[in-house]
């Protein structure tokens, strides 16, 4: 029996979206008694990818190369998953639940005529027939267990529902050459061009994020959060009432309809905390709310709080870093 686990990359370099992949897998593949083959669509250079396949459990890695797989496109992923599938005569696929997974098994899902569970939290039972799954519903509000039935299991687990953690008994991964039958029917919708617009670290991998919300009054208000995130390496975010009022771009938005995060820290100054902004927030490891407002959705689940004015508060953290680390 085979577990596919499909490994989100970025020109050959994975992200911490495919480490989590990986690990879910590996617990997965566990339960079932089925080996775990990660699978690198496209790609030329995958040996870094490989290496760490074989370090969070990857029994093998399939490479899917063809020289219409120039770059990422749905249907062409979904395809070569399917022909993969048959190939291997897999019994389940698996992504992590973030934008391009869920996408590619939405569309593996209709050529295989299977349904599919997205998102999932955990998967407490899973034998031949049925397995159990708890997975986001209402964009975090709720949680649902149901069970799955079908011929190829489908699933994707939450983006940081779980840590990435690398197996204990790690070993080098064997590399095996697929190459799927694909025609320019499969590259309808395909990357043909990049533009870089960020460099460095990302609001979804930042290990510290200083967001803004509708308190802090202004675009021009943002320059302190900036200090104070460029003095902690950190990104700057906000609430999605902020990009409503056009004070950011939607880039730098928290939320259900913006980027999830998980970093070692959140400082959320003057956002209430709307249900919309925590599904986004809530990964992170511990939270430190900056608000007037006592009783506030962000101030009552936050680990720390402070209950003051953000204009006052972030700059004289800023000054006590910078006077520290001059000392």
């Amino acid at each position: 029996m085979t577990l596919l686990v499909l490994l989100d990359h970025d020109s050959g370099v994975m992200p911490e979206a495919s480490r989590e992949a990986l690990t879910v897998g590996r617990q997965l593949a566990d339960d079932m008694g089925s080996d775990m083959v990660a699978v690198v669509v496209g790609g030329d250079d995958i040996e870094g990818l490989a290496s760490e396949s074989g370090m969070f459990g990857a029994a093998s890695v399939r490479h899917v190369t063809h020289d219409l797989l120039t770059d990422y496109g749905p249907d062409a992923w979904a395809e070569c998953l399917r022909q993969l599938v048959d190939d291997v005569d897999a019994e389940a696929v698996m992504a992590v639940g973030n934008d391009r997974g869920n996408e590619v098994m939405a569309f593996l899902a209709a050529r295989l005529d299977q349904p599919f569970v997205a998102n999932c939290t955990a998967v407490t039972d899973a034998d031949d027939d049925e397995w159990s799954l708890t997975r986001v519903q209402w964009g975090g509000s709720l949680l649902e267990d149901s069970t799955l039935s079908a011929d190829v299991k489908l699933v994707s687990f939450g983006h940081h529902a779980v840590p990435a953690e690398p197996a204990a008994d790690a070993a080098e991964a064997d590399v095996d050459v697929f190459e799927p039958e694909l025609d320019d029917s499969h590259t309808v919708t395909m990357i043909k061009d990049r533009t870089v617009q960020t460099q460095g670290v990302t609001l979804s991998t930042a290990a510290v994020v200083v967001s803004g919300g509708r308190g802090v009054g202004s675009a021009d208000a943002f320059a302190p959060l900036e200090e104070l995130a460029e003095l902690l390496g950190g990104r700057v975010g906000c609430s999605r009432a902020v990009t409503n009022n056009g004070w950011r771009p939607h880039s730098d938005q928290v939320g259900q309809t913006g980027t999830r995060i998980a970093p070692e820290i959140y400082i959320a100054t003057g956002i209430s905390g709307a249900i919309q902004h925590w599904v986004g927030a809530m990964a992170s490891k511990k939270i430190l709310a900056i608000n007037t407002d006592p009783e506030a959705n962000m101030v009552t689940k936050a680990d720390y709080a402070v209950i003051a004015d953000l204009h006052k508060v972030v700059p004289a953290v800023s000054a006590e870093i910078r006077r520290r680390r001059e000392a």
